[in-house]
Protein backbone atom coordinates (compact mmCIF):
# COMPACT_ATOMS: atom_id res chain seq x y z
CA UNK A 1 0.00 0.00 0.00
CA UNK A 2 2.65 2.55 0.54
CA UNK A 3 4.12 2.03 -2.59
CA UNK A 4 0.62 2.66 -4.39
CA UNK A 5 0.47 5.74 -1.98
CA UNK A 6 3.50 7.21 -3.45
CA UNK A 7 2.38 6.48 -7.14
CA UNK A 8 -1.61 8.57 -6.38
CA UNK A 9 0.47 11.43 -4.53
CA UNK A 10 2.98 12.03 -7.36
CA UNK A 11 0.36 11.90 -9.89
CA UNK A 12 -1.69 14.59 -8.02
CA UNK A 13 1.72 17.22 -7.29
CA UNK A 14 2.44 16.63 -10.95
CA UNK A 15 -0.78 17.87 -12.13
CA UNK A 16 -1.08 20.68 -9.07
CA UNK A 17 2.39 22.26 -9.76
CA UNK A 18 1.70 22.55 -13.35
CA UNK A 19 -1.49 24.49 -12.88
CA UNK A 20 -0.77 26.31 -10.17
CA UNK A 21 3.00 27.74 -12.02
CA UNK A 22 0.13 29.68 -14.23
CA UNK A 23 -2.18 30.38 -11.35
CA UNK A 24 -1.36 30.85 -8.04
CA UNK A 25 -3.59 33.51 -6.60
CA UNK A 26 -7.38 32.01 -6.76
CA UNK A 27 -8.72 30.03 -4.36
CA UNK A 28 -10.87 28.69 -7.52
CA UNK A 29 -8.39 27.18 -8.95
CA UNK A 30 -7.43 24.88 -5.77
CA UNK A 31 -11.40 23.60 -6.39
CA UNK A 32 -11.20 23.50 -9.84
CA UNK A 33 -7.86 21.32 -9.69
CA UNK A 34 -9.42 19.03 -7.14
CA UNK A 35 -12.23 18.11 -9.25
CA UNK A 36 -9.68 17.24 -12.40
CA UNK A 37 -7.33 15.63 -10.64
CA UNK A 38 -10.08 13.47 -8.95
CA UNK A 39 -11.25 12.76 -12.62
CA UNK A 40 -8.32 11.33 -13.55
CA UNK A 41 -6.87 9.48 -10.43
CA UNK A 42 -9.50 6.73 -9.75
CA UNK A 43 -7.14 6.06 -6.31
CA UNK A 44 -8.12 9.66 -4.69
CA UNK A 45 -11.19 8.68 -3.09
CA UNK A 46 -13.90 11.19 -1.21
CA UNK A 47 -11.42 10.24 2.18
CA UNK A 48 -8.62 11.70 0.25
CA UNK A 49 -10.08 15.17 -0.68
CA UNK A 50 -8.58 16.82 2.26
CA UNK A 51 -5.29 15.29 1.79
CA UNK A 52 -5.71 16.41 -1.60
CA UNK A 53 -6.74 19.86 -0.72
CA UNK A 54 -3.74 20.24 2.11
CA UNK A 55 -0.98 19.59 -0.72
CA UNK A 56 -2.11 21.73 -3.01
CA UNK A 57 -2.29 24.92 -0.30
CA UNK A 58 0.62 24.10 0.78
CA UNK A 59 2.33 24.21 -3.12
CA UNK A 60 0.23 27.43 -3.68
CA UNK A 61 2.09 29.11 -0.53
CA UNK A 62 5.62 27.97 -1.53
CA UNK A 63 4.74 28.78 -5.35
CA UNK A 64 3.95 32.02 -4.31
CA UNK A 65 7.17 32.95 -1.58
CA UNK A 66 9.72 35.26 -2.69
CA UNK A 67 13.39 34.19 -2.92
CA UNK A 68 15.40 37.04 -1.50
CA UNK A 69 17.41 34.52 0.73
CA UNK A 70 20.86 35.20 0.76
CA UNK A 71 23.28 32.01 2.22
CA UNK A 72 25.87 32.47 4.61
CA UNK A 73 28.09 29.83 6.00
CA UNK A 74 26.81 28.24 9.24
CA UNK A 75 29.64 25.33 9.14
CA UNK A 76 33.25 23.92 8.16
CA UNK A 77 33.34 20.28 8.75
CA UNK A 78 36.18 18.54 8.45
CA UNK A 79 34.36 15.52 7.24
CA UNK A 80 37.37 12.68 6.07
CA UNK A 81 40.99 12.66 6.26
CA UNK A 82 40.74 12.55 2.32
CA UNK A 83 38.79 14.22 -0.28
CA UNK A 84 35.35 14.00 -0.85
CA UNK A 85 33.08 11.62 -3.45
CA UNK A 86 29.54 12.87 -3.05
CA UNK A 87 27.18 14.61 -0.59
CA UNK A 88 23.08 13.90 -0.25
CA UNK A 89 20.66 15.59 2.03
CA UNK A 90 17.63 13.06 3.22
CA UNK A 91 13.72 14.22 1.92
CA UNK A 92 13.41 17.04 4.74
CA UNK A 93 17.02 18.22 5.48
CA UNK A 94 17.15 17.27 8.75
CA UNK A 95 20.60 15.30 8.06
CA UNK A 96 22.77 14.37 5.06
CA UNK A 97 25.67 12.32 4.09
CA UNK A 98 29.45 12.32 2.35
CA UNK A 99 31.16 10.07 0.71
CA UNK A 100 35.01 9.79 0.50
CA UNK A 101 37.75 8.56 -0.77
CA UNK A 102 38.54 7.33 2.74
CA UNK A 103 36.43 4.67 2.31
CA UNK A 104 34.01 5.79 4.66
CA UNK A 105 30.18 7.21 4.52
CA UNK A 106 29.42 9.67 7.16
CA UNK A 107 26.03 10.61 8.33
CA UNK A 108 25.96 14.09 9.53
CA UNK A 109 22.87 16.24 11.71
CA UNK A 110 22.21 19.39 9.46
CA UNK A 111 21.25 21.83 12.58
CA UNK A 112 24.01 21.42 14.50
CA UNK A 113 26.94 20.09 12.02
CA UNK A 114 27.34 16.56 14.08
CA UNK A 115 28.69 13.54 12.95
CA UNK A 116 25.86 10.86 13.61
CA UNK A 117 27.67 8.06 12.48
CA UNK A 118 30.57 6.45 10.22
CA UNK A 119 29.45 4.22 7.85
CA UNK A 120 32.02 1.47 7.41
CA UNK A 121 33.04 -1.62 6.01
CA UNK A 122 33.92 -0.77 2.11
CA UNK A 123 37.67 -1.69 1.25
CA UNK A 124 37.87 0.65 -0.99
CA UNK A 125 36.50 4.32 -2.81
CA UNK A 126 32.96 5.37 -1.63
CA UNK A 127 32.06 6.61 -4.28
CA UNK A 128 28.36 6.66 -4.82
CA UNK A 129 25.74 7.28 -1.91
CA UNK A 130 22.10 7.78 -1.42
CA UNK A 131 19.44 7.86 0.86
CA UNK A 132 16.15 6.50 0.04
CA UNK A 133 13.65 9.32 0.05
CA UNK A 134 11.49 10.31 1.22
CA UNK A 135 11.66 7.25 3.97
CA UNK A 136 14.83 8.53 4.40
CA UNK A 137 15.88 5.50 7.41
CA UNK A 138 17.86 4.26 4.68
CA UNK A 139 21.41 4.45 2.85
CA UNK A 140 22.93 3.09 0.10
CA UNK A 141 26.46 3.43 -0.48
CA UNK A 142 28.84 2.07 -4.01
CA UNK A 143 32.11 1.49 -4.05
CA UNK A 144 35.01 0.67 -6.02
CA UNK A 145 35.37 -2.24 -4.53
CA UNK A 146 32.52 -3.45 -6.42
CA UNK A 147 29.91 -3.96 -3.64
CA UNK A 148 27.00 -1.80 -2.53
CA UNK A 149 26.32 -1.52 1.15
CA UNK A 150 22.48 -1.55 2.28
CA UNK A 151 22.69 0.84 5.87
CA UNK A 152 20.10 1.81 8.88
CA UNK A 153 19.96 5.16 9.04
CA UNK A 154 19.42 4.91 12.91
CA UNK A 155 21.94 3.06 13.94
CA UNK A 156 24.27 3.13 11.19
CA UNK A 157 24.25 -0.85 11.46
CA UNK A 158 24.43 -2.38 7.90
CA UNK A 159 21.59 -4.67 6.81
CA UNK A 160 23.44 -5.99 3.34
CA UNK A 161 26.11 -5.84 1.21
CA UNK A 162 25.44 -6.90 -2.46
CA UNK A 163 28.04 -8.47 -4.22
CA UNK A 164 27.69 -9.96 -8.04
CA UNK A 165 29.37 -6.68 -10.22
CA UNK A 166 33.14 -7.50 -11.68
CA UNK A 167 34.06 -3.50 -11.32
CA UNK A 168 33.78 -0.61 -9.59
CA UNK A 169 30.38 0.89 -9.06
CA UNK A 170 29.84 4.47 -9.62
CA UNK A 171 25.93 5.10 -9.40
CA UNK A 172 23.04 4.09 -7.77
CA UNK A 173 19.69 5.08 -6.87
CA UNK A 174 16.36 3.64 -4.80
CA UNK A 175 13.19 3.21 -6.38
CA UNK A 176 10.41 5.02 -5.05
CA UNK A 177 8.96 2.53 -2.87
CA UNK A 178 11.96 1.84 -1.35
CA UNK A 179 11.84 -1.56 -2.31
CA UNK A 180 14.99 -1.92 -4.81
CA UNK A 181 18.44 -0.56 -5.33
CA UNK A 182 19.45 -0.17 -8.47
CA UNK A 183 23.74 0.43 -9.09
CA UNK A 184 25.64 1.05 -12.45
CA UNK A 185 28.80 -0.34 -12.92
CA UNK A 186 32.32 0.07 -14.76
CA UNK A 187 31.64 -4.01 -15.72
CA UNK A 188 28.86 -2.49 -18.17
CA UNK A 189 25.69 -3.65 -16.21
CA UNK A 190 23.39 -2.34 -13.69
CA UNK A 191 21.79 -4.70 -11.38
CA UNK A 192 18.61 -4.03 -8.84
CA UNK A 193 18.71 -5.60 -5.49
CA UNK A 194 16.24 -6.48 -3.21
CA UNK A 195 15.94 -4.49 0.08
CA UNK A 196 14.83 -6.17 2.14
CA UNK A 197 16.10 -9.99 1.53
CA UNK A 198 19.83 -8.31 0.12
CA UNK A 199 19.10 -10.73 -3.28
CA UNK A 200 19.77 -9.87 -6.19
CA UNK A 201 16.88 -9.50 -8.45
CA UNK A 202 18.03 -8.82 -11.96
CA UNK A 203 21.29 -8.06 -14.13
CA UNK A 204 20.39 -5.63 -17.05
CA UNK A 205 23.10 -6.55 -19.79
CA UNK A 206 23.17 -4.93 -23.46
CA UNK A 207 25.91 -1.87 -22.63
CA UNK A 208 29.72 -1.79 -24.35
CA UNK A 209 30.87 0.22 -22.22
CA UNK A 210 31.06 1.42 -18.53
CA UNK A 211 27.52 2.55 -17.21
CA UNK A 212 27.85 5.68 -15.53
CA UNK A 213 24.68 7.18 -14.97
CA UNK A 214 21.47 5.53 -13.84
CA UNK A 215 17.28 7.10 -12.63
CA UNK A 216 14.36 5.69 -12.16
CA UNK A 217 11.22 7.15 -13.13
CA UNK A 218 8.68 8.63 -10.74
CA UNK A 219 6.68 5.50 -10.84
CA UNK A 220 9.56 3.05 -10.08
CA UNK A 221 8.47 0.66 -13.19
CA UNK A 222 11.45 2.37 -15.85
CA UNK A 223 15.16 2.68 -15.37
CA UNK A 224 17.42 4.63 -17.35
CA UNK A 225 20.86 4.19 -17.65
CA UNK A 226 23.49 6.03 -19.73
CA UNK A 227 26.99 4.38 -20.95
CA UNK A 228 30.08 5.63 -22.41
CA UNK A 229 29.43 3.31 -24.80
CA UNK A 230 27.20 6.67 -26.28
CA UNK A 231 24.02 5.68 -25.85
CA UNK A 232 21.44 5.18 -22.89
CA UNK A 233 18.94 2.04 -22.37
CA UNK A 234 15.27 2.44 -21.10
CA UNK A 235 14.33 -0.41 -19.17
CA UNK A 236 11.67 -2.47 -17.72
CA UNK A 237 11.75 -2.61 -14.35
CA UNK A 238 9.55 -5.57 -13.59
CA UNK A 239 11.02 -8.10 -16.56
CA UNK A 240 14.42 -5.99 -16.83
CA UNK A 241 14.08 -6.28 -20.39
CA UNK A 242 15.25 -3.30 -22.25
CA UNK A 243 12.41 -1.49 -23.94
CA UNK A 244 14.69 1.06 -26.06
CA UNK A 245 18.03 2.24 -26.69
CA UNK A 246 18.48 5.78 -27.39
CA UNK A 247 20.97 6.65 -29.83
CA UNK A 248 22.03 9.54 -31.19
CA UNK A 249 24.94 11.09 -29.46
CA UNK A 250 28.05 11.15 -30.29
CA UNK A 251 30.02 10.73 -27.04
CA UNK A 252 30.20 9.19 -23.52
CA UNK A 253 27.05 9.74 -21.37
CA UNK A 254 27.65 11.48 -18.96
CA UNK A 255 24.40 12.12 -16.62
CA UNK A 256 20.78 11.07 -17.04
CA UNK A 257 17.15 11.72 -15.59
CA UNK A 258 13.40 11.49 -16.01
CA UNK A 259 11.22 14.22 -15.78
CA UNK A 260 8.24 14.05 -12.77
CA UNK A 261 5.55 12.33 -14.95
CA UNK A 262 8.21 10.58 -16.48
CA UNK A 263 6.88 11.03 -19.82
CA UNK A 264 10.35 12.47 -21.07
CA UNK A 265 14.54 11.71 -20.37
CA UNK A 266 17.11 14.11 -20.63
CA UNK A 267 20.87 13.01 -21.27
CA UNK A 268 23.91 15.21 -21.24
CA UNK A 269 27.21 13.87 -22.98
CA UNK A 270 30.65 14.32 -23.71
CA UNK A 271 29.74 15.73 -27.22
CA UNK A 272 28.56 18.81 -25.86
CA UNK A 273 25.07 18.53 -25.99
CA UNK A 274 22.16 17.57 -23.97
CA UNK A 275 19.28 15.51 -25.35
CA UNK A 276 15.65 15.22 -24.78
CA UNK A 277 13.82 12.40 -25.47
CA UNK A 278 10.36 10.49 -25.23
CA UNK A 279 10.19 8.05 -22.81
CA UNK A 280 6.86 6.15 -24.28
CA UNK A 281 8.79 5.97 -27.95
CA UNK A 282 12.61 6.43 -27.47
CA UNK A 283 12.53 9.25 -29.91
CA UNK A 284 14.88 12.36 -29.60
CA UNK A 285 12.64 14.86 -29.35
CA UNK A 286 15.13 18.08 -29.25
CA UNK A 287 18.66 18.55 -29.08
CA UNK A 288 20.17 21.58 -26.45
CA UNK A 289 23.19 22.31 -28.14
CA UNK A 290 25.30 26.08 -27.48
CA UNK A 291 28.25 24.34 -25.20
CA UNK A 292 31.87 24.63 -26.30
CA UNK A 293 32.67 21.49 -23.69
CA UNK A 294 31.20 18.53 -22.23
CA UNK A 295 28.13 18.41 -20.79
CA UNK A 296 28.65 16.86 -17.35
CA UNK A 297 25.57 17.17 -15.47
CA UNK A 298 22.00 17.38 -16.23
CA UNK A 299 18.36 18.15 -14.75
CA UNK A 300 15.20 19.19 -14.64
CA UNK A 301 13.23 21.30 -12.03
CA UNK A 302 10.35 19.59 -9.97
CA UNK A 303 7.37 20.12 -12.56
CA UNK A 304 9.69 19.24 -15.57
CA UNK A 305 8.95 22.46 -16.81
CA UNK A 306 12.52 23.07 -17.28
CA UNK A 307 16.02 22.04 -17.68
CA UNK A 308 19.60 22.95 -16.73
CA UNK A 309 22.55 21.61 -17.76
CA UNK A 310 26.45 22.15 -16.83
CA UNK A 311 29.53 22.26 -18.65
CA UNK A 312 33.31 21.90 -18.42
CA UNK A 313 33.26 25.06 -20.38
CA UNK A 314 32.32 26.91 -17.45
CA UNK A 315 28.80 27.68 -18.30
CA UNK A 316 25.35 26.38 -17.04
CA UNK A 317 22.20 26.68 -19.45
CA UNK A 318 18.71 26.74 -18.59
CA UNK A 319 15.99 25.18 -21.00
CA UNK A 320 12.44 25.35 -21.66
CA UNK A 321 11.69 21.76 -21.62
CA UNK A 322 8.23 22.57 -23.66
CA UNK A 323 9.83 24.88 -26.38
CA UNK A 324 13.63 23.64 -25.76
CA UNK A 325 14.56 27.14 -26.16
CA UNK A 326 17.42 28.44 -23.94
CA UNK A 327 16.19 30.46 -21.62
CA UNK A 328 19.85 32.01 -19.93
CA UNK A 329 23.14 31.33 -19.40
CA UNK A 330 24.95 31.40 -16.60
CA UNK A 331 28.06 32.71 -16.53
CA UNK A 332 30.66 33.67 -14.60
CA UNK A 333 32.27 30.85 -12.97
CA UNK A 334 36.09 30.33 -14.03
CA UNK A 335 36.75 26.49 -14.35
CA UNK A 336 34.20 23.59 -15.12
CA UNK A 337 30.49 23.03 -13.62
CA UNK A 338 30.49 19.41 -12.71
CA UNK A 339 27.40 19.94 -10.74
CA UNK A 340 23.44 21.40 -10.87
CA UNK A 341 20.59 21.57 -9.63
CA UNK A 342 17.36 23.37 -9.45
CA UNK A 343 15.64 24.57 -5.67
CA UNK A 344 12.26 23.31 -5.34
CA UNK A 345 10.33 26.07 -6.29
CA UNK A 346 12.53 26.22 -9.73
CA UNK A 347 13.57 29.21 -9.33
CA UNK A 348 16.94 28.99 -8.66
CA UNK A 349 19.92 26.72 -9.66
CA UNK A 350 22.90 26.10 -8.08
CA UNK A 351 26.49 24.87 -9.57
CA UNK A 352 29.78 23.83 -8.01
CA UNK A 353 33.01 24.06 -9.99
CA UNK A 354 36.52 23.46 -9.87
CA UNK A 355 36.86 27.19 -9.26
CA UNK A 356 36.71 26.20 -5.76
CA UNK A 357 32.97 27.96 -5.36
CA UNK A 358 29.59 27.19 -5.76
CA UNK A 359 27.54 29.57 -7.10
CA UNK A 360 23.51 30.82 -6.87
CA UNK A 361 21.36 31.57 -10.45
CA UNK A 362 17.96 33.34 -10.74
CA UNK A 363 16.73 31.31 -13.80
CA UNK A 364 14.92 33.92 -15.47
CA UNK A 365 17.83 36.56 -15.85
CA UNK A 366 20.57 34.66 -15.27
CA UNK A 367 22.04 36.84 -12.97
CA UNK A 368 23.97 35.29 -10.49
CA UNK A 369 22.56 36.32 -7.11
CA UNK A 370 25.46 34.80 -4.63
CA UNK A 371 29.16 33.26 -4.85
CA UNK A 372 29.78 30.93 -2.18
CA UNK A 373 33.20 31.09 -1.69
CA UNK A 374 35.42 29.67 1.30
CA UNK A 375 36.15 25.69 -0.28
CA UNK A 376 40.52 25.46 -0.95
CA UNK A 377 39.55 23.19 -4.19
CA UNK A 378 37.80 21.95 -6.68
CA UNK A 379 33.72 21.64 -5.19
CA UNK A 380 32.16 18.70 -7.07
CA UNK A 381 28.84 18.38 -5.29
CA UNK A 382 26.36 20.53 -4.08
CA UNK A 383 22.69 20.31 -3.14
CA UNK A 384 19.94 22.43 -1.86
CA UNK A 385 17.68 20.63 1.01
CA UNK A 386 13.73 20.76 -0.40
CA UNK A 387 12.72 23.59 1.18
CA UNK A 388 15.56 25.63 -0.38
CA UNK A 389 17.09 27.07 2.58
CA UNK A 390 19.80 24.84 3.32
CA UNK A 391 22.92 24.22 0.86
CA UNK A 392 25.46 21.91 1.26
CA UNK A 393 28.57 22.07 -0.79
CA UNK A 394 31.51 19.14 -1.25
CA UNK A 395 35.01 19.84 -1.71
CA UNK A 396 38.10 17.82 -2.97
CA UNK A 397 39.97 20.06 0.23
CA UNK A 398 38.28 16.82 2.49
CA UNK A 399 35.79 19.52 4.05
CA UNK A 400 31.89 19.72 3.63
CA UNK A 401 30.32 23.19 4.16
CA UNK A 402 26.43 24.11 5.49
CA UNK A 403 25.02 27.25 3.90
CA UNK A 404 22.12 28.55 5.67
Amino acid sequence: MRGLKQVWIKSTLVYAVKRLHSAIDSWTVVTELISAIRKSEPLITASRVDQVKLLIVRLQEKLGQQDNRRFCLFKALQAHILPLTNVAFNKSGSSFITGSYDRTCKIWDTASGEELHTLEGHRNVVYAIAFNNPYGDKIATGSFDKTCRLWSVETGKCFHTFRGHTAEIVCLAFNPQSTLVATGSMDTTAKLWDIQTGEEVSTLTGHSAEIISLSFNTVGDQLVTGSFDHTVSLWDVPSGRRVHTLIGHRGEISSVQFNWDCSLIITGSMDKSCRVWEAASGKCMATLAGHEDEVLDVCFDYTGQLIATASADGTARVYSAVSYQCISRLESHEGEISKICFNAQGSRVLTASADKTARLWDVQSGVCLQVLEGHTDEIFSSAFNYEGDTIITGSKDNTCRIWR
